[in-house]
């Protein structure tokens, strides 16, 4: 199956409109959530690095330098992630050329990039996307490579895709390739020695630092891993499909998931997948490449069976790799059924097809708009709560700390360009006692809500007002530079 400049140019096109409508969609006063501030503040001048916990990759650090290491604009942060998550897009589509034909690629692209959670992430520092990215790509790569063992780009291109994944998030990287991994010392005609090399080494690559940082960090691999596992509530089998569920109608974190479930219109896609991934297996019998297809399918079902099965809450963000892999057999079966229609049915079929689309679409962009809504005006309220502790004095260089889910230091202590402490938690990095010897050096804020009485190092301390509900505790220190 040869491929054409234009060709390649419909799949530009895909990561073009990808980039373009993360730039009209997603609002550049959206600031950094709390996730990304981590990611972000690892490497940028304007605060000091927040604790990094043990289940979290140095990808998303090393991806946002090029920008966050000189400039502290979200704006322009946005925009740079959004324009490399559009490359990015082209080069995984461009991974399957020869594989099937474009227009099945090119749909595939544009259905992926149509949710709204990818949508919504492909302009954040986060790495969920890409190990999605990275999947794609690997699993075109290793096709590929399969089709013809005699060329050495689908080589490479596996190895750069399987470090970019285990760069982002290991473990995922681990899941997302088992079944390539398995297919390759399992399955006789497809043991290619080269090709496994390509794949381990890759993976091997990526994961490098995070496993040399597990041993100089956190007391070993083994130790890493158990406290990624107890942060994330302990990995054991754990049904998560209704909360994953209820997640769809826009909600970036689902823990505790409590409430009703999302709108039959909202979730009705999500029903859909399995169906139409099952059409594109039966699709690509006919059209004689069921073997990839099913590998394809594969990944896909490893990459979404720890956050449907391990794990005790949900976030959108995790099933991207699998939505990403699915969107190709899913395209592949829409195509069949457009192409192999006949007569009367042949424009029936076009116009449900589209409709269907459409609606979809439109669901979408509705999700969307009001997450992007939600999600702005509480980064702005971390944003005015910075700006408070300024004004009372807390300025860099300064320490943030509290446990009250209104008020998190971690996200508001980037946002003022102070250090975040915490005693206790999942992301435990200082003591009582550390703190209380700080606030003889410069200013230390315990951020709380109204009625919470300060710890015992913090009863002589000054109140002051910040936001709604939300309260500081202030060093002394800070009310003499605020000249109180």
């Amino acid at each position: 199956m040869r491929w054409r400049w234009g060709d390649r140019a419909w799949l530009a096109a895909v990561g073009s409109a990808f980039a373009v409508a993360q730039l009209a969609l997603i609002r550049p006063e959206m600031g950094l959530g709390w996730d990304e501030t981590v990611y972000v503040s690892q490497i940028s001048a304007h605060a000091p690095a927040a604790f990094f916990s043990a289940p979290r990759a140095r990808g998303v650090s090393l991806l946002v330098a090029p920008v966050a290491s000189w400039s502290s604009s979200t704006p322009l942060l946005r925009v740079y992630l959004a324009l490399l998550s559009g490359l990015g897009l082209f080069l995984a589509l461009r991974a399957w050329r020869g594989l099937i034909p474009v227009r099945v690629v090119a749909l595939g692209g544009a259905l992926f990039a149509s949710l709204w959670v990818t949508l919504f992430y492909g302009p954040q520092a986060m790495p969920n996307l890409w190990v999605a990215i990275g999947g794609l790509a690997s699993v075109g790569c290793f096709l590929r490579a399969q089709a013809d063992r005699s060329r050495g780009a689908p080589l490479w291109g596996l190895a750069a895709s399987a470090a970019l994944m285990a760069l982002m998030r290991p473990t995922d990287a681990v899941w997302v390739s088992l079944p390539l991994l398995v297919a390759l010392l399992a399955v006789r005609p497809w043991r290619h020695g080269r090709l496994l090399l390509a794949l381990a080494g890759g993976l091997a690559a990526g994961a490098a630092e995070w496993v040399i940082e597990a041993y100089v960090s956190f007391g070993g691999l083994a130790q890493r891993l158990s406290d990624g596992s107890r942060i994330q509530g302990g990995l054991s089998w754990n049904n998560a499909v209704d909360d994953q569920l209820r997640s769809l109608g826009g909600r970036v974190l689902c823990r505790p998931c409590t409430g009703a479930m999302p709108r039959t219109d909202v979730t009705l896609w999500w029903f859909a997948l399995p169906v139409f991934a099952v059409l594109g297996l039966v699709a690509a019998v006919q059209m004689r490449r069921v073997a990839g297809t099913a590998l394809t399918c594969a990944c896909a079902v490893t990459a979404a069976i720890p956050y449907l099965f391990f794990i005790g809450y949900a976030a959108p963000r995790f099933l991207l790799p699998a939505y990403a892999l699915l969107s190709l057999p899913i395209a592949g079966a829409l195509d069949f059924l457009l192409t192999e229609s006949r007569g009367a049915w042949r424009p029936l079929g076009v116009t449900a097809v589209a409709v269907a689309l459409l609606g979809h679409l439109t669901i979408q962009a509705t999700v969307l708009e009001r997450l992007v809504s939600g999600t702005t005006q509480g980064h702005q309220r971390w944003a005015r709560i910075a700006a408070e502790l300024h004004r009372d004095g807390v300025r860099p260089p300064c320490v943030l700390t509290g446990h009250d889910p209104q008020a998190p230091p971690v996200p508001i202590a980037f946002y003022a360009g102070c250090a975040s402490a915490n005693i206790g938690g999942h992301n435990e990095n200082t003591t009582a006692a550390a703190l209380a010897r700080a606030a003889r050096q410069m200013p230390v804020a315990i951020l709380t809500t109204a009625g919470v009485r300060p710890p015992s190092y913090a009863r002589t301390w000054g109140t002051a007002h910040l936001d709604g509900r939300v309260y500081a505790y202030l060093a002394p220190i800070a009310w003499k530079r605020h000249g109180i």
